[in-house]
């Protein structure tokens, strides 16, 4: 059974500048620059021809011109005991209404809803126990600020994952574009 999701790709020269702020944070699993997405739908563990129905229907999305977006700066998901570290995505209503486009899609072929509220966002690293709120607020003092990076998103994916903890390598299953031409 395949895990899936969906999302937006992270250009290279943004993963690269991404890559800059791997480290100094003791446990801290870092994602592989390569692995870098906007998650805009989990979808889960779904057989073959849910997959299947899945892609088809993300073909379906509405045609929206291409997505600029910029991610300016570094925080962490878990207050208490912080769990990850991301990069923040600069609030995009374009953004928001695809995702809200993918959950009704998804909804439609009766899959439950997804209930957290998307907070876009990059994950840079997920965090063992050894990463202390302390140590967490430590690391995003040196490291949170940074100068926008801004890049258009011309397409988004339908991503699989093998089952591991931490998720990655992630594969790109089919990709949609955002412009007129719809369609995988």
């Amino acid at each position: 059974m395949p895990r899936l999701f969906t999302g937006i790709e992270i250009p290279l020269a943004i993963g690269e500048a991404l890559a800059r702020h791997r480290g100094g944070l003791p446990g801290a699993r870092w994602v592989e620059p390569t692995d870098y997405h906007i998650t805009l739908r989990f979808i889960g563990d779904v057989d073959g021809g849910l997959a299947e129905e899945i892609a088809v229907a993300l073909g379906e999305t509405r045609p929206r011109g291409v997505l600029p977006l910029g991610l300016d700066g570094l925080a962490s998901f878990g207050r208490e005991r912080p769990n990850a570290v991301f990069a923040r995505v600069v609030p995009s209503p374009g953004l928001d209404e695809l995702q809200a486009e993918q959950e009704r899609l998804m909804r439609r072929l009766g899959l439950k809803p997804d209930t957290r509220r998307f907070t876009p966002h990059v994950t840079l690293a997920r965090l063992r126990r050894e990463a202390t709120p302390e140590a967490v607020a430590h690391y995003l003092a040196l490291q949170g600020a940074f100068a926008p990076l801004a890049f258009t998103a011309e397409r988004f994916a339908l991503y699989s994952a093998r089952d591991s903890v931490g998720g990655g390598p992630y594969v790109v299953e089919a990709a949609y574009p955002l412009d007129e031409t719809g369609g995988p």
